[in-house]
């Protein structure tokens, strides 16, 4: 099993990311090479979908394990449909 990250590390490496934001930046007003602007886009890019999905699996591990180990059917119901609208939402993004 994965080892959930805390808010806190994910805060770390969204500032990690803003950093290459910042670098991103400099790069396209420093007029650089296309495809090397290309690259670090891509690579922020994926790095904000690692992050997403750390806080994806902190969410199933922490709230909806909560929610299918309480009684509430509904709660569970309700887990389910947040799951499916994310999933859908992500396979749009990609």
């Amino acid at each position: 099993m994965t080892r959930t990250t805390t808010h806190r590390e994910n805060i770390a490496a969204l500032r990690r990311i803003e950093g290459q934001i910042k670098g991103l930046q400099r790069m396209i007003e420093g007029e650089k090479y296309c495809i090397d602007i290309i690259i670090q886009i891509n690579a922020a890019i994926n790095a904000l979908y690692r992050v997403g999905e750390k806080i994806f699996v902190k969410h199933i591990d922490h709230c909806v394990k909560s929610a299918f180990q309480g009684r509430s059917e509904k709660a569970k119901t309700e887990k389910i449909d947040e799951i499916m609208k994310v999933v859908k939402q992500l396979n749009k993004l990609r």
